[in-house]
């Protein structure tokens, strides 16, 4: 099987070209590359196919490192982009790929030819818990957004949203009450802004324990947010099915959102994870998040898929 392994903000993938064919027992395969210590060691497997969707040019289905299937990933789409156009499958610098999560839409930055960075409009946040989904019963938006502003104008984009969210409420994990933001970006997350810095936290430890809490039927994915200002978001993650890793593209989508929701942030940020930095935008216009950041090749090789 020939692969490209690559990375966005070192959230890193192995991707194969399934243009022409497709890979046997993917959820297995990601298995065996994704170990670090026996495979070719990443994040997870992402197959390029072609699309079936309306209007897609491309489909990217992804598994996460422990073989289960992922809906969506920020990083990974942007390296699909990076991929398709350096590699000569398209010549397009906008792009619709097809995801489990719908259809995105990708604007492609080029220095010498190549895709530096990528712009992904990543569709609305989903708050309704049922449809994050969190088991816990949800308040007014607009209501929680206007008790979190400290006397400033709550944005016009949160002004115009309707329905309930989980904003700013406590639950018990390990013993320890934390307090949590539910969004989805196509995938579930439960963000939550620390008071001590994010660096030292024992993710190893509290990361597991979030995933895996009960009232989230589907696991979760667990943003931990330092706020640096209102236009800096420093976080570090633990992905469902991943463990800790070094960014994630709809995790840094989802902080932005929290962050706006919780009053920390303005609608436009950066957010700073420990393998690089995201530009994010909240649109009033659209509703849609917009996250930019970078795609890079690692190196390419070929691998015989045996049991391990």
């Amino acid at each position: 099987m020939h692969f490209v392994k690559m990375h966005g903000a070192g959230n890193d993938y192995i991707y194969v070209d399934c243009t022409q064919g497709g890979v046997a027992e993917p959820e297995r395969v990601a298995r065996i590359v994704s170990d670090r210590h026996f495979g070719i060691g990443g994040d997870g497997l992402i197959l390029i196919g072609r699309a079936s969707a309306p209007g897609a040019d491309f489909r990217m289905d992804m598994y996460n490192q422990d073989g289960s299937p992922g809906l969506m990933c920020g990083n990974g789409i942007r390296c699909v982009a990076k991929f398709v156009h350096d590699r000569g499958l398209t010549a397009k610098t906008r792009l619709a790929v097809e995801t489990l999560s719908g259809t995105k839409q990708l604007d492609l930055h080029l220095e010498g030819g190549k895709v530096a960075s990528v712009t992904v409009d990543m569709g609305k946040p989903i708050l309704e818990p049922d449809a994050v989904p969190v088991l816990l019963a949800g308040a007014d938006v607009g209501e929680a957004a206007r008790a979190h502003a400290g006397g400033r104008p709550v944005p016009e984009v949160v002004a115009g949203l309707s329905g309930s969210a989980v904003v700013d409420r406590e639950i018990s994990v390990l013993g320890k009450a934390y307090r949590i933001t539910c969004v989805s970006m196509g995938n579930p997350h439960a963000v939550v802004f620390a008071d001590e810095p994010v660096g030292g936290l024992d993710l190893e430890r509290i990361g597991p324990a979030f995933e895996r809490h009960g009232i989230f039927p589907e696991r979760v994915n667990t943003e931990f947010v330092n706020a640096e200002g209102r236009d800096s978001l420093t976080m570090r993650v633990w992905e469902r099915g991943a463990g800790e890793t070094l960014a994630c593209g709809t995790g840094t989508c989802a902080v932005l959102v929290a962050a706006v929701l919780c009053g920390r942030a303005g609608c436009e940020a950066s957010v700073v994870t420990r393998g690089g930095t995201m530009r994010n935008r909240w649109d009033a216009a659209t509703g849609s998040v917009f996250m930019t950041g970078p795609a890079a090749t690692v190196f390419e090789g070929d691998i015989d898929i045996i049991d391990i």
